[in-house]
């Protein structure tokens, strides 16, 4: 669409809605405003704005204002040609396959839509509405409350109740806007109506234009956000935020899909700090998949010791092997096939999948989940799993497909330096401080809500740490159950006195010479806590037979080859055995 007889002038002001005060050649002039909404951000004296010269003798305007200069970019605000530029677009063979009839101001009931269009074997009714209101990218409709466009909506989805297809066409009269969405400031109303319509069936879409001071042209789609608009705002200013204060983590060095798998592995339910000796040491013993798939349990084990939760590494070594037969050792390059192996779920699939392949996936944890809930001042209990769902959808919706992995990782790394769990958040450093609704009506430090977990079981244990001489006894746990397969300190449940102490002693063989009560300690598990009390026993070598499986071995042999969980760390420094991240420490 072009126009003809174009000039420019300088905006002064506006008496009413349909003329405004132009300064043409130094000349003040009245002239006709072809767009009747506020368009008050446009019209700021001074503005250049377009003009075109109306050939109608009985006109009593002589000029059209077409359009506005708004920084650098053209913007037209001329009501009537959205409808024209869509009508030029569709028939040139756009948007629609077969299309074979294309009607304007087509009747429906007691109103009329803007175009009736029959395609393929389809009937659809189109309405057309014209966005000129813009503010830092973002695109708004309606700039003024407006009844008549939110019964439009209502009259699409009735259409579309009725059998017919039903399109929303918003025009955005200008080039390079990041998002469309609806103006809940100025028509809450309309923003509900839209949500509704999208739910029956009706396909809202919006395209920009290319915008001369000559000329406007129906160009590309734009995104449409109809909810959660503030983590579409968040994208931008989270991605630039993380590049220029991102740690400097091993893992986020030479980063494949293994060193990425690994590290979340890790990562779960233990901090960053505590991570890194661990890593450092399992990619120097087991660098590749293969490695991880042929290696034993001891080692495997010990690899992980003071890490917890001993079944991750049981079912990365399985999903591994899985890697290594049916994928020949690469690690797979989709979505569904990561999250397929053993031991992973949507967030390491998400947080693998798109910060070593890129592909637009969420990476959903505990720390993505508390920023997600303070921007949008969700009171939704983070603890329930379709919660989470319903924050991934959100999220992927607005993940930007050019930088999955900046900005999932940009949402974690704000979670955990930023936004933090404990304490109040540092909203006063945080990128996204402005869109944070939470911040906004003060109630950030309320968020998440988080349901509290079940008590945990409570089981008391004596823990015995037998010496002869130099070594110690240990043993090995079962197959089954918790620490499965892992080396612990002889223990019984209850809580013994030393008198019961020596009686046990002898009933498993052993001479007790000396014995001493050690202090108390706790343990937490996910759901069970131990409350344990402890003896030194030293017992005469020579008159030691014992359980079969009792290994008495040096501490230094203890500490070098066998896997202890942290549960018995407070009794292992009577001994000189270091476990965990300890056992790095010079």
């Amino acid at each position: 669409m072009r126009y003809s007889n174009m000039i420019t002038g300088r905006f002064l002001n506006r008496p009413n809605r349909f003329i405004a005060q132009v300064e043409i050649s130094g000349v003040e002039e009245t002239v006709h405003v072809k767009n009747t909404g506020r368009c008050g951000e446009l019209l700021v004296p001074g503005t250049e704005v377009y003009l075109q010269e109306s050939h109608e003798p009985q006109r009593k305007t002589k000029w059209d204002l077409i359009a506005v200069k708004k920084g650098e970019r053209i913007i037209n605000m001329d009501s009537q040609i959205p409808n024209r530029a869509v009508e030029e677009w569709l028939q040139d063979g756009n948007f629609f396959a077969d299309m074979h009839l294309l009607k304007p101001e087509k009747t429906y009931k007691k109103s009329r839509f803007d175009f009736y269009t029959e395609y393929e074997d389809k009937k659809a009714f189109i309405e057309v509405k014209g966005v000129t209101l813009e503010m830092d990218g973002v695109v708004r409709f309606p700039d003024a409350p407006s009844e008549r466009a939110v019964k439009h909506v209502e009259e699409l989805i009735e259409a579309v109740q009725e059998g017919y297809e039903a399109y929303l066409f918003f025009v955005v009269q200008m080039e390079g806007v990041k998002y469309f969405t609806p103006n809940r400031d100025t028509q809450p109303e309309f923003a509900e109506v839209l949500l509704q319509a999208e739910k029956a069936g009706v396909h809202i879409q919006a395209f920009d234009c290319k915008v001369t001071s000559e000329s406007i042209q129906i160009n590309k789609p734009v995104p449409v956000v109809l909810e959660n608009e503030e983590l579409y705002g968040a994208v931008e200013p989270l991605v630039h935020w993380f590049r220029e204060n991102k740690r400097d983590l091993p893992w986020r060095h030479h980063v494949n899909a293994y060193r990425v798998w690994v590290s979340e592995i890790m990562l779960q339910q233990t901090r960053v700090e505590a991570v890194k000796p661990f890593y450092h040491r399992f990619m120097e013993e087991l660098p590749t998949i293969e490695a991880l798939a042929e290696a034993e349990e001891d080692q495997l084990l010990k690899l992980w010791e003071g890490l917890g939760y001993y079944n991750r590494i049981r079912n990365m070594q399985i999903a591994a092997r899985q890697i290594v037969e049916e994928y020949g050792g690469e690690f797979p390059h989709e979505y569904d096939q990561i999250l397929s192996l053993k031991g992973i779920g949507s967030y390491t699939a998400g947080a693998i999948a798109s910060f070593a392949f890129e592909i637009p996936k969420p990476a959903v944890d505990g720390n993505v989940l508390r920023v997600v809930s303070r921007i949008l001042a969700s009171r939704e209990d983070i603890m329930k799993a379709s919660v989470r769902k319903q924050m991934e959808a959100r999220i992927e919706k607005v993940i930007p497909k050019e930088c999955p992995s900046d900005f999932n990782q940009g949402l974690i790394e704000l979670g955990a330096i930023v936004c933090v769990p404990n304490g109040e958040p540092k909203c006063e450093i945080c990128p996204l401080a402005s869109l944070c609704r939470a911040r906004k009506l003060g109630y950030q430090s309320e968020l998440p809500v988080k349901k509290k977990a079940k008590d945990r079981k409570i089981e008391q244990k004596t823990i015995l740490v037998f010496q002869d001489g130099e070594t110690v006894a240990i043993h090995k746990r079962g197959k089954k159950g918790l620490l499965a397969g892992m080396y612990e300190f002889p223990n019984v449940e209850g809580y013994l006195s030393m008198e019961e102490v020596v009686e046990y002693c002898k009933s498993i063989g052993l001479t007790p010479v000396f014995v001493k009560e050690l202090p108390t300690a706790k343990h937490i598990f996910s759901h069970i806590e131990w409350h344990m009390k402890g003896y030194a026993v030293r017992v005469d070598e020579l008159e030691k037979q014992g359980p079969e499986d009792f290994i008495f071995a040096h501490p230094e042999e203890i500490q070098a080859k066998y896997s202890i969980p942290a549960a018995f760390e407070a009794y292992t420094k009577y001994v000189n055995i270091r476990l965990g991240q300890n056992k790095y420490e010079e």
